[in-house]
């Protein structure tokens, strides 16, 4: 479960251009949840997830990840949870150039300890499921856009964290692609029971998710599930 208590976020404060990014919020995320932030360029879902995600630092509230409060974590105790608690998948790929998709796929897992016999069969499994287990000798380079992604999202699942967290993830890809990706990603929501996080204003994520939370200029002013 993830809570947020009367969570703010400035950039420039106290300076003329300060701008309030995120403003009083309070949410609560179940395990398991498929949930879309959504809204216009700038309302402050892109922060809104880098802060769940202990990416970024927040001016005051509080975040919770289960019984853990991670606003209050040092920075290597927030690499950790990172590390053992989340997968991420950004709308760059950010894929290794130099490693295979099987390497991709496997480097948290590798990371954390995984034993190559646990390794082997996971990436397996994952990228079977996403339909890229004949690609798992390539590089990044040899894929196309769609592969790469799914590549991404692969590597995000694989060690099993409690929540993905994906900033704008078909941004960069054709209609069909985002289709196929968002279809594949409902697959793994239900099979593998972690909660699915989405910053996007994307109406085919809008479409597949199952709780949209609606942000504008930094205030929660929609929140529904469907």
């Amino acid at each position: 479960m993830i809570r947020l208590k009367n969570v703010n976020k400035y950039f420039y404060k106290d300076d003329p251009r300060e701008v309030h990014a995120l403003c009083d919020i309070n949410l609560t995320v179940e395990n398991g949840e498929f949930t879309l932030f959504n809204g216009p360029s700038g309302c402050g879902k892109t922060t809104l997830l880098n802060a769940i995600g202990a990416l970024d630092s927040i001016d005051s509230g509080k975040i919770y990840l289960d019984e853990t409060e991670i606003t209050t974590l040092s920075e290597q105790a927030r690499t950790e949870l990172r590390l053992t608690q989340m997968g991420f998948v950004f709308q760059s790929y950010n894929l290794i150039p130099v490693l295979s998709v099987e390497e991709n796929i496997s480097f948290i897992m590798r990371l954390r300890g995984f034993s190559d016999k646990e390794i082997s069969e996971r990436v397996l499994e994952i990228s079977s499921l996403l339909e890229i287990d004949n690609k798992l000798k390539l590089l990044p380079n040899e894929l196309s856009g769609g592969q790469q992604q799914r590549v991404a999202v692969a590597r995000a699942v694989a060690a099993k964290p409690k929540i993905i967290l994906a900033d704008e993830p078909t941004a960069n890809l054709d209609s069909k692609n985002s289709q196929i990706l968002m279809d594949m990603m409902r697959e793994l929501n239900k099979k593998e029971g972690m909660s699915i996080l989405f910053a996007s204003h994307d109406n085919l994520i809008m479409d597949g998710a199952s709780r949209v939370i609606e942000l504008k200029d930094g205030v929660l002013v929609d929140d529904y599930k469907k």
